[in-house]
């Protein structure tokens, strides 16, 4: 068993899917977990109930934070609050995405900041505000997909925002790894959640995907979770700017 007492995480994207496992898992090991949102308020409020009730009496209640993570302002209120709550922070996960699915000759200006202002930007702006509350060191993740080294129809914005994410990974994990912050990324196969409902083509996705997967069966947000997991723990003290690809083997298959 991994034992996270003690610690506190912050989950962007936190209230559905993957996010959502995450900020489950962390809890279920002991963890405090701030729940960040942006629009679905019910969800958030469901997930910080499900947490509740798997927690013993004193352990506190998640901290729901409303931010989008695309907007710098947003993160500094963000953390204004963790700082005056909790004062430290252990753990971040960089999970909120967003995107412009469209194919790339339509794609304008406007698509390309929104896209990579919430999918890249905000890894390094979490980074730069967790890092001065990590004062006994800290884990930093990234959750990514295979778009980052695959080409997908109308995902042009999407994989060139999860492959900035990824190198943004790499350089902060050269400059925190002496302050004991392992950033690390995870890279996710296709997952059946709500994001996926955007995608034109979900039905024969998820259909292709399931039959090439060597495991059998398309990975589940736990699957990603208890990854997520693994890497917040100390087991994963020599991981340092890896993306670590979670996908029942399908990324292997020609």
């Amino acid at each position: 068993m991994i034992d996270l007492k003690g610690k506190k995480a912050l989950i962007t994207g936190g209230s559905r899917g993957i996010g959502r496992a995450i900020a489950l898992t962390l809890s279920k090991a002991g963890c405090q977990v701030a729940i960040n949102y942006f629009r679905n308020k019910k969800a958030v409020e469901e997930t910080a109930e499900e947490i509740m009730s798997s927690r013993a009496e004193g352990e506190g209640s998640p901290l729901l934070l409303k931010a989008n993570v695309g907007k710098p302002e947003d993160i500094v209120s963000m953390f204004e609050t963790l700082k005056k709550e909790w004062g430290s922070l252990d753990i971040v996960v960089s999970n909120a995405a967003s995107g412009v699915l469209k194919p790339t000759m339509e794609l304008t200006h406007h698509h390309w900041q929104w896209t990579l202002d919430i999918n890249s930007y905000s890894l390094l702006a979490l980074a730069q505000h967790a890092v001065p509350l990590m004062k006994n060191g800290g884990k930093i993740i990234g959750i990514s997909s295979m778009g980052a080294f695959r080409a997908i129809p109308n995902y042009t914005l999407v994989g060139a925002s999860k492959a900035a994410m990824e190198s943004v990974a790499r350089h902060l994990a050269i400059e925190l790894a002496p302050k004991k912050i392992n950033v690390n990324i995870i890279s996710a196969g296709v997952v059946d959640t709500d994001a996926l409902k955007h995608f034109p083509n979900r039905e024969e996705l998820l259909e292709n995907s399931a039959k090439k997967t060597p495991a059998g069966r398309l990975i589940t947000p736990q699957d990603v979770a208890s990854t997520a997991l693994f890497l917040c723990s100390d087991l994963s003290e020599m991981i340092h700017g890896q993306t670590i690809i979670v996908d029942g083997g399908y990324a292997i298959v020609a």
